[in-house]
């Protein structure tokens, strides 16, 4: 045990050792370590100079459109009324000149000293009677003079404006004679103008509002500190307006983190008196988890005016540049570049996971080259304008019939993707540098290197169908991963975020993410990728009015909150004709849109693990890769012409089938290579036909 007392009596200032040997030894360092200037320099954080959005030329052409918007708006509001304002003003004109002649006669006989005079009177003060009087005697004789002056050259200019002055003169000078006299008359409660713009009274962010709704949030530790004198909160830049809202940012209590208050958002919006849709904490990039950024806009994200999209009305698009599909609290438009991506779109119904995915497709229909696959898996009809406008296949539905379409056509595209990675491999280096479709490679015709964009609404359905679940999940799989390179962009969005419905080997890869609102943190991390919830990026958090409105993951960013630009039936039909008259002049408009079904060959459907079955006999319990896509090949050339003995890895991990390392004496030696063991295929063949059975 330490001697306290005697620790006590030892302590010094910090880092200083006590002189008595056994009392207690500090253990902290100087107050603060000394640093040149030229670090603490190096250290500092520079704030712009020009602010953001005057350096972002969409944001500022944005800013100028809305005030010579607004402004403009002001002047023909006033205008087209000023008639209005002329007759009330005329009709107010005796008034204002009985108040004008009232009120110079009051001044003229210093009416306003007269309570002072009555005062001495009831005093009954005669010195100071006197003297009031004598003053005011003083102010009558030289009022009276200015105003016979001023009375005299007002008649003179009349009578020269009457005799010398044109008729326009003179009736302009009558008008505004009579104007003025007219707002002289206007009563303080009936004014004659009324306003063009109602402002919303908005209520100025302050420390003490900041503080005053952290405390409200039930966060002990910030209770704490603010029972304790302390704010709980410590601002570490002044807060300010951005964009269409205020910025407080600052660091929390220790051990407080910026997901605690996220997920009172709720409490947080009732402590600032704002509506939920205003209210968004975030996380700072790159800071410690305690680092606050507020922001509070002064209208509801999800229902405050968008900004018109650019493609809305016109435009074209290239897929592999960014395209603006959202904007975010602030009002900025996000861009998303589809080439190069797979994505999973995640929420529950009626948030608008299906409106987010057909614009999605609507931009990639708006670049003539690519070559569009929709699915309405739903059965409702909400690709349809895409589908029967432009698409290369389209179903809307989920009979057997739909499903065998489906399957037959990502058959197809795999088949194609395999053609992509050889016509990719023989191109010269100097065209393909990154061994990636670019876009000049892409309006080569000869090469068939176009973009293909597949959307399919509904997944769920795919991976969980009975007889094709696992040929949909393999095929998928395959597309995210290899994909993209080839120039092939998978869009999945389902209702049902979970492993079932949205296998992780497909959302493990996907490279872009839009997650509106879901219930749970399983949803949420299937969504976003694993741990967002922790992170605080939490969908989680949104209301239920917060329509189309979702965190996207991708373009190499943090997680951002995106409001998608809402495209209703209509918008969405006019913007697919453009998009078909587009491919009508380039001459890519191809299959379903020109009537043009593909006869769906229902008996190539094939099945992996008979296949397997069929190419290792019993007599060889374990087989490397190499060997069975070899007799796999020789089987179905069609179907397996190209696999690589890792492909069949990744194609039995859907079935539960894991590969191990078998090894072969070849020349004296063991060499060891990944292969299967046929029990395995052959027991996973023997519980699906009992199960197929069984139901």
């Amino acid at each position: 045990m330490l001697d306290l007392d005697k620790a006590r009596s030892g302590r010094g200032e910090a880092g200083s050792v006590a002189q008595d040997p056994d009392a207690m030894v500090m253990v902290d360092g100087p107050d603060e370590p000394k640093t040149g200037f030229m670090a603490r320099l190096a250290s500092t954080k520079r704030r712009p100079i020009i602010p953001l959005w005057m350096r972002d030329r969409a944001e500022l052409g944005a800013s100028a459109k809305w005030v010579a918007g607004h402004y403009s708006h002001v002047v023909g509001y006033h205008l087209w009324r000023s008639p209005v304002y002329a007759a009330k003003l005329a009709l107010q004109a005796p008034q204002g000149a009985a108040h004008f002649v009232g009120g110079t006669m009051r001044w003229v006989a210093d009416a306003e000293g007269e309570p002072v005079r009555l005062a001495a009177v009831r005093r009954e003060d005669a010195g100071e009677y006197l003297r009031l009087s004598r003053q005011r005697d003083g102010r009558v004789r030289l009022r009276t003079f200015v105003t016979i002056l001023a009375s005299l050259f007002g008649a003179g200019a009349a009578l020269a404006l009457y005799v010398l002055a044109p008729g326009w003169m003179q009736a302009v000078s009558a008008g505004a004679a009579i104007l003025a006299l007219g707002y002289l008359g206007t009563p303080a409660d009936a004014p004659v103008i009324t306003r063009a713009v109602e402002a919303p009274k908005l209520q100025k962010l302050t420390s003490d509002i900041v503080l005053r709704a952290l405390g409200a949030l039930g966060i002990a530790a910030i209770n704490s500190t603010q029972s304790k004198g302390g704010d709980g909160f410590t601002f570490t830049a002044p807060i300010t307006r951005d964009g269409p809202g205020w910025r407080a940012e600052g660091d929390l209590p220790y051990g407080v983190t910026v997901t605690d208050v996220i997920e009172r958002r709720d409490r947080l919006a009732s402590g600032l008196r704002r509506p939920l849709g205003c209210v968004w904490p975030e996380a700072v990039p790159d800071e410690h988890t305690g680092r606050l950024v507020l922001w509070v806009g002064d209208q509801d994200m999800a229902k405050s005016k968008q900004p018109a999209w650019p493609l809305m009305k016109s435009g074209t698009v290239d897929l592999f540049k960014p395209v603006a599909f959202g904007t975010d609290q602030r009002g900025r438009w996000v861009e998303l570049t589809l080439m190069y991506i797979a994505a999973v779109i995640g929420a529950i119904p009626r948030m608008g996971k299906t409106f987010l995915l057909r614009l999605l497709l609507l931009i990639a229909a708006l670049d003539a080259r690519a070559e569009v696959h929709t699915y309405d898996l739903k059965g409702t009809g909400d690709l349809d304008p895409v589908g029967n406008r432009i698409s290369h296949r389209h179903r809307a539905g989920d009979d057997d019939e739909d499903i065998e379409y489906a399957i037959s056509d990502l058959r197809a595209v795999r088949q194609e993707m395999r053609r992509r990675t050889k016509v990719i491999r023989s191109l010269p280096r100097d065209l393909c540098p990154e061994s990636k479709v670019t876009s000049e490679l892409a309006s080569k015709k000869g090469l068939g290197l176009h973009p293909i964009v597949i959307g399919a609404d509904e997944c769920q359905v795919w991976f969980e169908h009975e007889k094709y679940g696992r040929e949909f999940e393999e095929i998928c799989t395959d597309l995210v991963k290899r994909g993209p390179a080839t120039g092939i962009v998978l869009l999945l969005a389902t209702q049902r975020p979970d492993a079932k419905a949205l296998p992780t080997g497909i959302s493990a890869n996907a490279s872009a993410r839009f997650c509106l609102k879901v219930m749970g943190q399983l949803e949420n991390d299937m969504v976003l990728g694993t741990s967002a919830y922790k992170r605080g990026v939490r969908a989680t958090m949104f209301a239920w009015a917060d329509k189309g409105v979702h965190y996207f993951v991708g373009e190499g960013a943090d997680a951002r909150i995106v409001r998608a630009v809402y495209a209703d039936a209509v918008a969405a039909d006019r913007i697919a004709v453009r998009a078909r008259a587009l491919r009508e002049a380039a001459g890519t408009l191809s299959g379903h849109a020109l009537g043009e079904e593909p006869e769906v060959d229902t008996t190539s459907s094939y099945d992996l693990l008979r296949d397997i079955l069929a190419v290792v006999p019993v007599a060889e319990p374990k087989v490397w890769n190499e060997t069975v896509v070899a007799r796999l090949e020789d089987l179905r050339p069609d179907i397996y012409s190209g696999w690589a003995a890792e492909q069949l890895t990744a194609s039995l991990k859907p079935f539960g089938i894991e590969t191990v390392q078998i090894g072969r004496r070849m020349n004296g030696k063991v060499v060891n290579r990944r292969g299967l063991i046929r029990a395995d295929v052959a027991e996973i063949v023997a519980e699906r036909d009992g199960n197929q059975e069984a139901g």
